[in-house]
């Protein structure tokens, strides 16, 4: 295992000097140091559920494929499918290795250029996952660019977000975007992506640019008494919306089948990791991916044993909360695949105790995205 960075080496987004500025509660997170929370996480993660929120996603990846094969390359190494699917719009899925591990989760958008492509991946992942895609990009006709250094992005989350966006920023044609579509502007003579996309369940944007752009459009926003959110409340956010972190959801060892993901793997195309991921459709998994909700307080943190009523240790706990949205001690769970379905009596030890519980639907917190 390799050595955690130390305060020098980790990098530091557009947006440091601000949340220094704001005192917020900074740590280390994928290499990079950020925001944990500026208030409470409870107070941001009520404003997003409730009103605005926003938050520094800058150290997220910048991907780019372009050239006369990149629909072709990039349908290859993504189980999704982009063919057909037009400029302007945004999907979600997965890259696989081909014993149908997840090499990462990821956003690919179809530029208005033709074949020109933009996958956002995870922070943790960019040295990794850029690697993997030009190495896969042999023998394509296709340029791959890691631009990653070049762009800031903030997501504004919330039932208020589109208001914000209409009213603050000025960007009247956001209203217009459905979910999962994006558009082109420019702000300050630079490239600004307008997207409706979001990691929270509610309905909100996220905006691509320039640091020196982010760093502005930041300052606006605070300006307009935005509530800037850190990591904290982003991960409970995300996990009461059902949706997966990348090395606890989604891993080398946990497939997107295993996850419940398969809905967004295209089984009437080719891509690397489709043949496992149809064996382990067709029943060859040991494990996959629940929600357990537990009749108490306590809360069931990763790592924790789940057993069955008799003692039996049958999974562990990937993330866990007291849902601040539900007032409910819930979890997500890797079990057996015996004891995966709805209402299964299972149990949580927490140290030296056990907490009841049943299997649930890990979509804990109904959504609200615009359609």
């Amino acid at each position: 295992m390799s050595e955690p960075l130390t305060n020098a080496e980790l990098q530091k987004t557009c947006l440091y000097h601000r949340h220094v500025a704001l005192q917020a509660k900074m740590s280390p997170f994928a290499g990079f140091m950020m925001p944990i929370q500026y208030n409470s996480i409870t107070v941001e993660h009520l404003a997003v559920r409730g009103e605005v929120g926003m938050f520094d996603v800058s150290h997220m990846g910048e991907i780019f494929v372009e050239g006369p094969e990149a629909e072709k390359f990039v349908n290859w190494i993504f189980t999704n499918e982009i063919r057909g699917f037009d400029p302007g719009k945004v999907l979600y899925g997965m890259m696989c290795y081909p014993d149908g591990g997840v090499v990462d989760d990821l956003l690919v958008y179809r530029e208005f250029a033709p074949e020109h492509f933009l996958l956002v991946v995870n922070a943790a992942n960019i040295d990794k996952d850029f690697a993997w895609i030009e190495e896969h990009a042999k023998g394509f006709d296709c340029v791959v660019r890691n631009e990653s250094p070049c762009w800031g992005q903030i997501a504004v989350q919330g039932p208020e977000a589109e208001k914000i966006l209409v009213d603050v920023l000025g960007y009247k044609e956001a209203a217009g975007l459905g979910f999962y579509t994006f558009y082109d502007t420019e702000y300050k003579g630079k490239r600004l992506i307008v997207s409706r996309t979001g990691y929270t369940g509610e309905d909100g944007f996220e905006l691509y640019t320039t640091p020196e752009g982010t760093v502005d459009l930041w300052d606006r926003l605070i300006a307009a008494g935005v509530q800037p959110c850190g990591l904290g409340c982003r991960d409970t956010l995300r996990f009461e919306a059902g949706l997966p972190l990348y090395g606890d959801e989604l891993s080398p060892e946990i497939s997107p089948v295993m996850a419940g993901l398969g809905m967004f793997c295209k089984y009437d195309k080719d891509f690397i990791g489709k043949d496992a991921l149809l064996a382990q459709k067709g029943g060859e998994i040991v494990r996959k991916l629940v929600g357990i909700e537990i009749e108490d307080k306590a809360i069931p943190r990763a790592g924790y044993p789940v057993e069955t009523p008799e003692g039996a240790e049958v999974g562990v706990v990937t993330t866990g909360y007291h849902s601040i949205s539900l007032d409910k001690s819930i979890c997500f769970a890797l079990v057996d695949k015996a004891f995966a379905a709805l209402d299964t009596p299972l149990c949580i030890r927490i140290r030296k105790k056990v907490f009841p519980g049943k299997v649930v639907k890990k979509r804990f917190y109904q959504t609200n995205y615009k359609k």
